[in-house]
């Protein structure tokens, strides 16, 4: 049996889509559904059968970024991109490349663009029992995946920041765990997830770790963005991936996790191999 997560994170239809292009590069998936929204401003895209093209004039960072700008808040304006975040993504394909341009993080579904994000898998292993797994349940007032249970932290990698600080921050943000312990973090690998949702493309890349927590160690929400945290035994941890209560994003980075330290059998993840590695965007 295939699990939902290995099934959703691949579930994407290339003919329900657009490509998006940035001087000479693919860098998103619009819906076709989405392209007409576009035609009203012919100035910033240039429209054909085939993909979606931000004008050549456009030629800088800062002239694309505030080209896109404008379109994007007034589709936000109208309900067409939901869930402003007053967070700053840039559009690259490949984290360490120049940004093209910048963009608000809540259009970055719109656009279908690659974005990065890391997930920690907060674990706590007993001289005399059997290891546990930290769980949080995302708040009911998330934009994404509200009130399901996710990774004890969970974050998009915003511009300006690196793999290595966001896990310092969203440590702190999420679950109260201080410095010196989140600078422990020990990485994963990195799991890769192109699926069609409500509100458009994710394109992303989570950088998975694990981090060793004190058994006397309780997360502790800071920005209310966690409603609960539960300490679950790796069984329980299993069922709840089995039965879809986790997002896909926290359910392939649980995997991975108890994958490699063999706390579950290979069998039971048919497929998971092909999500370590990149899809085709182009």
């Amino acid at each position: 049996m295939t699990l939902p997560c290995i099934t959703a994170a691949r579930r994407f239809d290339v003919q329900a889509h657009v490509p998006f292009w940035i001087d000479a590069e693919q860098v998103g998936w619009i819906r076709a559904s989405d392209v007409p929204s576009l035609a009203r401003w012919p100035d910033v895209f240039d429209l054909d059968n085939a993909r979606v093209t931000l004008t050549p004039t456009f030629n800088t960072v800062d002239l694309r970024s505030a080209a896109l700008g404008s379109v994007i808040g007034a589709l936000a304006a109208e309900g067409r991109i939901p869930g402003w975040r007053n967070e700053t993504y840039a559009i690259r394909n490949a984290f360490d490349a120049p940004p093209l341009a910048y963009i608000e993080r809540a259009a970055s579904r719109f656009f279908g663009t690659m974005t990065y994000a890391v997930h920690l898998n907060g674990v706590v292993e007993y001289a005399d029992g059997a290891p546990q797994l930290w769980i949080a349940r995302r708040s009911d007032t998330k934009a994404t995946d509200p009130g399901m249970l996710d990774n004890v932290v969970a974050g998009g990698i915003g511009w300006g920041f690196g793999v290595e600080a966001t896990i310092i921050k969203e440590c702190w943000e999420e679950a109260g765990i201080p410095e010196e312990i989140a600078a422990r973090a020990v990485a994963g690998r990195t799991a890769h997830v192109l699926q069609s949702l409500p509100e458009g493309t994710q394109a992303e890349q989570i950088f998975i770790y694990d981090l060793a927590l004190p058994a006397d160690f309780a997360p502790r929400n800071q920005d209310g963005e966690v409603g609960e945290h539960r300490l679950a035994r790796i069984d329980e941890v299993a069922r709840w991936i089995e039965e879809g209560a986790m997002t896909v994003d926290a359910s392939l980075a649980t995997l991975d996790c108890l994958l490699r330290r063999r706390w579950i059998d290979e069998d039971a993840c048919a497929g998971i191999e092909a999500l370590f590695v990149p899809p085709v965007f182009a």
